[in-house]
């Protein structure tokens, strides 16, 4: 198994590709680059996969989606955003296409695979309404819910602050401490380096 990441958008987002035996699963492509398009040029991309639908994360998908015949996949909760694609790039600078209309909803208790990789997913919102996570063996891939010293914003359209805390509680901090987390931004971490040093978990 690998786990690349490709930073891209003015957001300085984090989009990852996991590949094993053949297969990759793009997830949050906030552009559909050359770079990204080349990695899976040789392997079946199994699915296009929105942690959530802020435009930062989903932008690219239109391009990857013609790119790779992949069906993409997000929460239901989140189609609001899916659709405010083009409004979320005038509001903030960054023209995008519109994004396809999603294959299929994933929902908490749901499994993704691609070659042996098996990944479970968990409904996390607070930053975005239908915000998931995929869990691996070891890892997370976490989108905008925890950061390297920070968490998620809580300001825009569907943001709750209590909520994303909520989250984070019981869905993350369950995890093993050693559990790595690659998030939608920055470097990664761990589960258990942010519940002993994060300032925004203090006492969660």
């Amino acid at each position: 198994m690998e786990i690349l990441s490709f930073e891209m958008t003015p957001f300085v987002m984090n989009c990852y590709v996991i590949k094993d035996k053949g297969e990759a699963l793009v997830i949050d492509p906030g552009e559909a680059t050359a770079e990204l398009k080349q990695c899976v040029a040789d392997d079946t991309v199994t699915m296009i996969f929105n942690t959530h639908c802020h435009i930062d994360h989903s932008g690219g998908n239109a391009g990857m989606v013609a790119a790779t015949g992949a069906p993409l996949v997000c929460h239901e909760d989140d189609l609001p955003l899916l659709h405010s694609l083009e409004q979320q790039g005038m509001m903030f600078g960054f023209p995008c296409e519109a994004s396809p209309e999603p294959d299929q909803f994933i929902k908490e208790g749901d499994t993704v695979t691609v070659g042996d990789v098996r990944l479970n997913i968990l409904h996390t919102p607070g930053h975005a309404p239908g915000h998931v996570v995929l869990v691996g063996d070891g890892f997370v891939i976490g989108g905008d819910v925890l950061f390297n010293g920070s968490i998620g914003r809580t300001d825009l359209p569907g943001g709750d602050h209590e909520q994303l805390l909520h989250a984070i509680k019981t869905k993350l901090w369950p995890l093993p401490d050693e559990t790595v987390v690659y998030c939608g931004h920055g470097p990664s971490t761990t589960i258990g380096q942010e519940r002993a040093t994060n300032p925004f978990l203090m006492g969660l």
